[in-house]
């Protein structure tokens, strides 16, 4: 687990701009030392735990140390599967929705650090999803990979210019997902023999 933050993962897991976090840290609001030879500050795990208390932001984040993903897809078993394979990680908290109106419900209340999105949904597109995500900026953090057994080119980079960070081609190696989602939240690899 964790012990000491950046100001970046710090303002992440308090939900507040990284300016916000600087300016506490500067004002001595929010205690922790720098790096040696550097302007880099950094923020203990029970200094942080501390501040977020005395300001009434929960702390769950810090609690559980797991990143929170979201899985949208209308295809149940495969819901299923990448729950199991997310949370036999350890490192992930899952949710999960079927249709798009739920998914865009459960990103404003979950915010979770990655969403998991199936482009062909039974009442909106992924495109849209990605939009309206996109175009909150309280939801800048959420990385969004986009699964879906279309294979157009175009279509993929329609994907991407609509905020998606990365694209997978159903079928796909559950494994290769999971890796692919810690690449993007800068987290270790999958642990190896699974």
């Amino acid at each position: 687990m964790k012990t000491v933050f950046t100001t970046g993962e710090a303002a992440k897991i308090c939900k507040v701009s990284q300016q916000t976090i600087i300016r506490c840290f500067d004002s001595g609001q929010l205690k922790g030392f720098r790096v040696p030879g550097s302007r880099f500050r950094r923020i203990p795990r029970d200094v942080l735990y501390k501040f977020m208390k005395e300001n009434g932001i929960p702390t769950d984040a810090l609690e559980s140390g797991k990143r929170k993903a979201l899985v949208v897809d209308d295809d149940q078993d495969l819901v299923e599967l990448l729950r199991d394979a997310l949370e036999a990680d350890g490192r992930f908290e899952v949710k999960v929705a079927n249709n798009g109106f739920d998914a865009g419900m459960l990103v404003k209340e979950y915010r979770p650090d990655v969403l998991v999105l199936d482009v062909m949904l039974p009442d909106i597109n992924g495109k849209e999803v990605c939009q309206r995500v996109r175009s909150d900026s309280s939801l800048d953090d959420v990385k969004i990979i986009c699964i879906s057994g279309m294979v157009e080119a175009d279509k993929i980079s329609e994907l991407k210019d609509a905020g998606a960070n990365d694209f997978m081609q159903k079928p796909f190696e559950v494994d290769q997902l999971v890796d692919r989602l810690c690449k993007m939240l800068d987290m270790e690899p999958a642990a190896a023999g699974r």
